[in-house]
Parts: structure tokens; sequence; C-alpha cells
């Protein structure tokens, strides 16, 4: 008996129905890759605002009354916290808990300065409350993506809310008046991050008294 083949034109239809079937396979395929490569993007995005936030949490909570030498060799006295909207500095504070899992011979209490540079908070902290003379710190970055930052504090006294802490500069000697001063924590701290993506977030942190 003899034996019937494929003509050419089944071949080229066959060959055209397996064309059709890569394509949509392969479009399938990239899409997919593209939505996980999205959903990956999406999540470490999550992942860093949340880890940010955390960071800003913990140092707010742990913020103490501790004044400290300035860096810039001038030899004047900061204050515990302080914030100036006139440079990029957003917020420096005084912190403990500075936890120290290695046994380093160092203090729990910890620097820390959050500045606002090229569209990132970055957070920076030295390894002394009172470093030495032009001592660099260390860094790391909050966000990324960020279009602005306001920091606010709420007065004990007035009860009123402002950009700038403390409101009056003292200059001269520094006595036991003004180290009170220096040492004055507000009652609260309404921290803004506004993002490029996910817009304005507001937290708003009770200090510690």
């Amino acid at each position: 008996m003899r034996r019937r083949g494929f003509t050419l034109i089944e071949v080229v239809i066959a060959m055209f129905i397996s064309a059709i079937m890569f394509a949509i396979g392969y479009s399938a395929i990239t899409q997919a890759l593209r939505d996980r490569d999205a959903l990956n993007a999406s999540q470490a995005r999550v992942t860093e605002i949340q880890r940010g936030m955390r960071v800003v949490a913990q140092d707010f909570a742990q913020i103490v009354a501790r004044a400290a030498r300035d860096t810039s060799g001038t030899g004047q006295l900061m204050p515990a916290i302080s914030a100036d909207t006139r440079n990029d500095s957003v917020v420096t504070f005084t912190r403990t808990g500075w936890s120290n899992p290695a046994g380093i011979q160092r203090p729990a209490e910890q620097r820390v300065r959050y500045r606002y540079i090229d569209g990132s908070l970055v957070r920076e902290h030295w390894l002394a409350v009172d470093p030495a003379l032009n001592t660099e710190p260390r860094q790391r970055v909050l966000f990324t993506k960020v279009k602005a930052v306001e920091v606010r504090f709420l007065d004990p006294v007035t009860r009123q809310w402002s950009t700038e802490w403390p409101k009056t500069v003292l200059t001269g000697a520094v006595t036991p008046n003004t180290v009170d001063f220096l040492t004055i924590r507000p009652l609260a701290i309404e921290f803004t991050v506004v993002l490029e993506d996910w817009g304005r977030v507001l937290r708003l942190f009770e200090i510690p008294t």
C-alpha cells in the first residue's frame, strides 16, 4: 500500500499555525516578565519606604535632652534638637538607645542629622555625640525620589507649630540657663515627606519628656 505524506500546503499551514502560537506564547512570557519586574520594583519601593519610616520613628522615639558640640570649629554648644530651613539640613538631634551588639567602646547616645540632598533624604550619624573637629559623619539614604521634606515642632509653652527649633538663637557664654534652653524638647514632631510616586506621607511623633 502506498503511503501518503504531507503536502506542501499542509506543511506551510502547520508552520504558520506554529508561528502564531509561538508569537502568542512569546508575548505572554514577555508580559509576564515585565509584570514581574514591575512587581519587584514596586515591592522594593514599599520596603524602602517602610524601612525608612521605621528608622525615623525609632530616632524620634529615642530623642534625648543632650546638647552637643559643634563640629565646624566654632566651639558653640548646639541644642539637643535643632532645625533651620535656610540650608539642606532638615533636623539635627541627639538620640539614645544606640544598639551595640559588637560591644564596641562607645556611648549609647548618638548624634544624628537628616539632610535633603539631590532628591534623597539622607540620615547622617557620628560615632560620638561630641565628635572631633570636622569629623565626617556616616551616611545612609532613607528615601529616594523625594520632592520635599518638612519637619514641624510643637512648642510645649505656646502650643504652636514651628518649622524651626529652637525658635531663639543664643549667643555668648554657656550658662546653666543656656544649657536648660538648649535641652528643651518639643511636645511632638510632625514629619512630612513628599515622594514623586507616593505623594505626601505624614507621620506625627510624640516626643518623650
